[in-house]
């Protein structure tokens, strides 16, 4: 049996009685409403995300069972074709992680083309649009456009950045990284030059599975930079933990309140560390030519570097000797040591990261915490 949905039904939403592939929950159906479409039309019902990914699953095995008999090329836009001369690479390739960015490109244009939000940047609220430009960085000598997350490697690609521009000789240069000095930001330019880049610079993003991006927030930020725990973590111990607040120096802060305190934040006006990817980066709006993941962080950046013809001396980081990777088994272990209802209310606000970039939702049920 699949577990029950750890998310809150949608307005507008009830129970289906089909399930998607990935071992996740029941789907959802629309229920007719004569009340006018509003902007959460954005968000996709969780029927068509189960039918997006029982088609991903499907289309999965039908084209390896083709692909091995006959050799069928993988889509134009995937990297197994030369981005000088698109000429088709052959057999040597991961097949696998072919499928799988054209099934996400798939998926984004099928989730994107969905209700009535922002067709393209200039049709997004001032405020949204600000919020992008500020996290897409820009270098005019490679033209790309590269939309930074906080806690998916932005640190190592702005190095990366800056070793491409001359202002920094090496990758593997000691010292606290700048984010902001020696770095060209969309914000920085004026319309013309944005529309500009836009329509002619290579575009990508990388991206992380939602919660264990939160949980490298929440251990980096409250474990270790006074800075937030000033600034973030006082006010939370203040918020939910009533008089003991006053014992709290903003160092303390549970994985808990935490995430009560990002269920009361608008996610719009949320840091960026743990602000949606959707609204960092607005996917739906911007056509990126490619995203990553974190899961694949060394082949997919090497893949972006190539395409941008990145000289070969200059090379993607390697992580730092301090740097504490989040495990599979210790965001088990947090999750499950997280109340489920809150966890429930929390994920409508990240609800897109999952759907868009096919990341399966928590299996926090008791049967799973179990073990």
């Amino acid at each position: 049996m699949f577990p029950r949905p750890l998310y809150q039904l949608p307005e507008g939403y009830q129970m289906g009685t089909e399930s998607y592939l990935s071992g996740g929950s029941a789907a959802l159906r629309r229920v007719p409403t004569p009340r006018a479409r509003t902007r959460s039309a954005l968000l996709p019902s969780m029927l068509m995300f189960g039918v997006i990914l029982a088609s991903s699953a499907l289309l999965l095995m039908i084209e390896r069972g083709i692909l091995s008999e006959v050799k069928t090329p993988p889509p134009r836009g995937d990297p197994a074709w030369n981005p000088q001369g698109r000429e088709y690479l052959g057999d040597g390739g991961d097949l696998e992680l072919h499928i799988v960015r054209e099934i996400r490109n798939r998926t984004l244009r099928s989730v994107c083309g969905q209700g009535e939000g922002a067709r393209g940047v200039w049709d997004l609220p001032a405020s949204q649009r600000r919020t992008l430009f500020k996290h897409v960085l820009v270098s005019d000598k490679y033209r790309f456009l590269y939309c930074f997350v906080p806690k998916v490697a932005c640190s190592n690609w702005k190095r990366v950045l800056k070793v491409l521009g001359g202002s920094l000789q090496s990758v593997d240069t000691g010292g606290k990284m700048d984010h902001h000095s020696d770095l060209l930001f969309l914000a920085d330019l004026s319309p013309d030059g944005i529309r500009h880049r836009l329509r002619h610079y290579f575009k990508f993003l990388f991206v992380r599975d939602p919660m264990e991006r939160l949980l490298s927030a929440y251990r980096n930020k409250f474990g270790e930079v006074r800075e937030y725990q000033r600034r973030y973590g006082l006010e939370i111990v203040r918020r939910y933990r009533g008089r003991e607040a006053r014992r709290s120096n903003g160092d303390d802060v549970t994985f808990t309140e935490f995430l009560r305190y990002l269920l009361d934040e608008e996610a719009e006006k949320m840091n960026d560390h743990w602000m949606p990817v959707y609204h960092l980066c607005q996917p739906c709006a911007l056509n990126y030519d490619f995203i990553g993941s974190y899961e694949r962080l060394r082949e997919d950046a090497n893949h972006v570097l190539h395409t941008v013809n990145a000289p070969p001396t200059v090379r993607f980081p390697e992580r730092q000797a301090w740097y504490r990777p989040v495990t599979k088994e210790t965001l088990e272990y947090f999750l499950c040591n997280t109340p489920r209802g809150l966890i429930r209310d929390l994920l409508p606000k990240y609800i897109m990261d999952y759907t868009l970039f096919g990341y399966p939702l928590p299996n926090i049920t008791s049967q799973r915490c179990a073990h």
